[in-house]
């Protein structure tokens, strides 16, 4: 019997998804810090049509930069934190996806093969990623923070993933380490059903349609197509969220003035600062974690099948 047509357990699909997610983040990473400083860089200025000194330019420049300045290791800054919070954000989001998006069609007795289904899977997207964010929130912001920080401008505020969550306590109390809680849910929301969703869709076209079998090449194909879906329809909701968990308590007085400020910063475009980067971190993470993800349930489900 071939794996595929076997349904892997819940626990399965946790662990494959949080396991492929720490691989694909641990690959991406230093992407993912470049971005970061590219999106705060100029927080707190207002445009002007004078000339700005900018000290990052594009995303290997920032690279660059950063690994001369603070060293190389400074691009892995909240790579602790990134981890915790994918084994428990993807394993919740992306190893949950199927089983809930299962339970609406069912519910609202829909056919999954259909077009109009289409609604369904957006739904399950925002399920997952929702309750995803409302357990790993805590790690998003110290990771947001971590990779901020420049230390060798006597910028850190953290010495360490640890030293971080006890500071963030007791400075700004518990409700600190869930800061942005609700701009991220709307951008991991946004993430989850851009990602998840249009990867579900266009593998099941290509296969249906006979394009590619259910293999890497297939699998390769889907996660460049939800990478660029995710980067154009994610980057400003991205931004507003980064710039939010990154703030000092009273800078911002809540989501919508965050959001106001930075438009006021730089325009429309400064919704798509790191643009480049955040292209390049989610179609490189995709390409890594469905992949693995994808490899990884099917081991899962050759073993389950050996041992019944």
């Amino acid at each position: 019997m071939n794996p595929t047509t076997v349904e892997p357990s819940l626990a399965a699909k946790f662990l494959s998804a949080g396991t492929a997610a720490c691989i694909a983040d641990a690959f991406t990473f230093p992407l993912d810090t470049a971005k970061v400083r590219l999106q705060i860089q100029g927080e707190g200025s207002v445009a002007t049509s004078g000339a700005t000194t900018l000290k990052y330019r594009g995303l290997f420049g920032t690279m660059i930069t950063m690994s001369k300045q603070e060293g190389p290791l400074s691009l892995y800054n909240g790579l602790n934190a990134g981890l915790q919070r994918q084994m428990c954000f993807a394993s919740i989001r992306i190893g949950l996806y199927d089983n809930v998006k299962r339970f609406y069609i069912g519910l609202l007795d829909s056919d999954a093969g259909t077009a109009s289904n289409i609604a369904v899977r957006i739904l399950a997207g925002i399920t997952t990623g929702c309750t995803a964010v409302a357990c790993a929130q805590p790690t998003d912001v110290v990771k947001v923070r971590m990779q901020a920080q420049n230390r060798s401008l006597g910028q850190g505020r953290y010495t360490s993933t640890f030293n971080a969550y006890r500071t963030i306590v007791t400075e700004e109390g518990v409700k600190g380490l869930w800061k942005g809680i609700i701009p991220n849910m709307a951008r991991n929301a946004i993430v989850n059903v851009a990602e998840i969703v249009c990867y579900d869709v266009i593998k099941e076209s290509i296969i249906n349609y006979q394009l590619m079998e259910d293999t890497v090449p297939c699998h390769f194909v889907s996660a460049v197509a939800a990478g660029f879906c995710t980067t154009v329809i994610a980057s400003p909701v991205d931004v507003m969220k980064t710039r939010f968990m990154n703030s000092r308590q009273g800078q911002y007085k809540g989501a919508i003035d965050c959001t106001v400020k930075i438009f006021r910063e730089g325009g429309g475009m400064a919704f798509y600062k790191g643009f480049v980067p955040n292209f390049y971190r989610f179609v490189s993470w995709n390409i890594c974690m469905w992949i693995t993800y994808e490899q990884l349930k099917r081991l899962m489900t050759h073993l389950r099948q050996k041992d019944s």
